[in-house]
């Protein structure tokens, strides 16, 4: 699976933030998308693989070599802001010929250049974007979709690692 592929899949989960709740996670659709997360490290063959009570995936990718090495550690969160809807997230990918995104015909809705003026170095890359109606949550399931296929990617060339 690409990193863009999993990156849809994983903002096609709702998981945004309440912040009137006193429970971590605060809402539980996080662990929806929590408990995915902890399958797929499964599967790719990590131990010590556990999703805790307050919603937190762990996993560990044991160390391939005698050498001594540093463990690091990959860090990336779930939840998603408050300040857009996060169900029906409506996601593509684009390939990006420059000047104004439409993104919803039907409301009129555009990402354009003169209040995102940085979007022109991007022509000629793939962009993901929504509908603009919906938030698509890339702060950070962007983040985990890149760890897991790290570690899918780390694990299928052999190279030599510490414990990550």
């Amino acid at each position: 699976m690409t990193v863009a592929e999993r990156f849809l899949k994983y903002v096609s989960y709702p998981t945004m933030s309440d912040d009137t709740s006193s429970t971590t996670p605060s809402t539980e659709k996080q662990l929806r998308l929590a408990s995915l997360l902890k399958d797929e490290l499964t599967s790719l063959g990590l131990s010590d693989v556990r999703l805790d009570e307050y919603g937190y995936v762990y996993g560990t990718l044991a160390p391939n070599t005698e050498k001594p090495t540093n463990s690091i550690g990959l860090i990336a969160h779930i939840d998603t802001a408050l300040e857009a809807s996060d169900e029906n997230i409506k996601a593509r990918i684009l390939k990006y010929g420059g000047g104004d995104i439409l993104l919803n015909e039907e409301k009129s809705i555009y990402m354009r250049t003169k209040d995102y003026p940085y979007l022109e170095q991007y022509k000629g890359h793939e962009l993901v974007v929504t509908d603009g109606t919906t938030l698509l949550g890339a702060d950070d399931k962007a983040g985990v979709a890149e760890i897991l296929t790290a570690l899918e990617r780390i694990i299928a060339s052999g190279a030599k690692h510490g414990k990550i």
